[in-house]
């Protein structure tokens, strides 16, 4: 069952609750269900981790000794095809000394399936069948999990609070943070920490310049589980899913300098990781009458290490100041920012 919570957190909290469609790969054994999860799941955590790191800048003009802002931010990675499914290959799924047979049930040897991006529609069934002494052959079939599909336009939002105050000698430092929530059975939160500091803040001429340059490093963590204890379909206790993304962004910037609207832009690298765990106890049924209980089952991971050009501007209305900005890389991603503030 699909649980429905904070839509700024749709990505995150509706992958975390398919959990209970994956433990039920489990049947398919763990090294099977592992390989499943770690293509389902990488192409939302990779897009994620694009989403978290838009809107750490909106000028390279670092603020003066005291001066503050604080900002609510919305953002979005854009989803295109090729992310919302991947090419599951039926003969990966097969392994010697396995006790039982991977198919899918059309037979088709190949097909691509949805990761937690897209959609299976119609969906996708497979066979799991087993060669018994006295019973003859016996299957079951388990559906596997689709994604968020068409629910999300396309996009995975992001939003939360984020601050920033000036040191001296062009240095800035900057938060951003969400809360830990907790709805139903899921709880999520998320911190973020960078440093931004203005090169041209040191040059002699700096107040007759036209243009400000500056450089950031910024560390973002945001940690979700989901507790499968009412919706795993396989008997065991403690049963969840605990994942934990974190990045870096080292970012170049340039920004001009004029009394009320301003373009900004820059050059950037993104690093990150993330890590899901399905914890807890499974028993997990080997044909008819054979079963297990395994604990801890399975943990994957994925990776990001992407370059990203970004284009911006920003208003100022006295106290008011509303940003918007656009990122291209492998996930494009854009934001909009309304920002309050004193300088």
């Amino acid at each position: 069952m699909k649980k429905t919570t904070l839509f700024v957190y749709l990505l995150l909290v509706t992958t975390l609750s398919k959990a209970q469609d994956i433990d039920v790969l489990l049947t398919a054994g763990v090294e099977n269900a592992e390989r499943f999860a770690n293509d389902y799941l990488a192409s939302g955590t990779n897009g994620l981790i694009h989403s978290m790191n838009a809107n750490w800048f909106n000028t390279a003009d670092a603020k003066p000794l005291g001066a503050f802002e604080i900002s609510i931010i919305a953002n979005a990675a854009l989803i295109n095809d090729e992310q919302k499914s991947f090419a599951m290959n039926i003969a990966d799924y097969n392994q010697p000394g396995q006790d039982f047979e991977f198919a899918f049930s059309d037979g088709v040897n190949s097909k691509n399936v949805a990761t937690a991006l897209g959609e299976n529609n119609p969906g996708v069934d497979v066979d799991i069948i087993y060669d018994d002494d006295l019973l003859g052959e016996i299957s079951e079939t388990i559906t596997l999990p689709t994604g968020i599909g068409s629910g999300t336009a396309n996009l995975l939002p992001m939003a939360f609070i984020q601050g920033a105050v000036g040191l001296v000698k062009g240095i800035e430092v900057k938060v951003r943070f969400v809360p830990k929530i907790d709805v139903d059975d899921v709880e999520i939160g998320m911190f973020g920490a960078g440093v931004q500091f203005e090169a041209t803040k040191w040059l002699p001429a700096d107040k007759l310049l036209p243009f400000a340059i500056s450089g950031l490093i910024a560390y973002t963590g945001l940690n979700g589980a989901y507790d499968l204890t009412e919706t795993s379909g396989i008997e065991g206790s403690n049963q969840r899913l605990e994942s934990k993304t974190s990045s870096w962004l080292l970012q170049l910037i340039a920004s001009t300098k004029m009394p009320v609207i301003n373009f900004y832009g820059g050059l950037g690298y993104i690093s990150g990781k993330s890590n899901s765990d399905l914890l807890g106890t499974y028993t997990i049924s080997s044909g008819p009458f054979f079963s297990e209980t395994v604990t801890n089952p399975f943990s994957v991971s994925s990776k990001v290490s992407d370059v990203r050009a970004t284009v911006g501007f920003k208003l100022k209305l006295g106290f008011f100041r509303f940003n918007g900005e656009y990122h291209l890389s492998k996930f494009d991603a854009f934001s909009l920012g309304v920002n309050f503030g004193f300088r």
